[in-house]
């Protein structure tokens, strides 16, 4: 009995917790892990996550990227998969393929990628047809 409830509190509270890379730590290789990351360090390889990637101002990721958020202070290239949000600090670097729900940048960060937003589309207009000044049929969302 007392056992069980103690194996419970030990795997939630791992959830809870972060990973670290601290500074001057190199991994090359694949993370798969179920709880948050700040990376201070370098990674050579793929990253997989549910949750948060922050990215420090001394970090470094050559490789993949999935999980829900990232704040990036350092530098990314690869390919950034996310399901939420992406946050670029003035200080970011990002070059390669990004893919994200929701998307926030600060002045001064730089981004060389290219970007596809998944998420809610909205739709511009309707397709109901309108007559110009000069008797033109256009739809809505055309120029005439």
């Amino acid at each position: 009995m007392f056992a069980e409830n103690k194996k419970n509190r030990t795997t939630t509270e791992s959830f809870n917790q972060q990973n670290a890379i601290a500074k001057g730590t190199t991994i090359t290789g694949d993370i798969i892990s179920d709880s948050d990351f700040r990376i201070e360090g370098s990674v050579q390889g793929n990253i997989k996550t549910p949750g948060k990637i922050v990215l420090g101002k001394t970090g470094i990721i050559n490789g993949t990227l999935k999980a829900a958020n990232a704040d990036i202070e350092g530098k990314f290239s690869g390919k950034l998969m996310l399901s939420d949000t992406l946050t670029l600090r003035s200080s970011a670097f990002v070059e390669g393929e990004v893919e994200v729900g929701k998307f926030a940048v600060e002045p001064g960060a730089t981004f060389n990628a290219t970007c596809v937003m998944k998420g809610t589309i909205k739709e511009l207009g309707t397709t109901s047809n309108t007559k110009a000044a000069d008797g033109k049929e256009t739809k809505k969302g055309q120029l005439a």
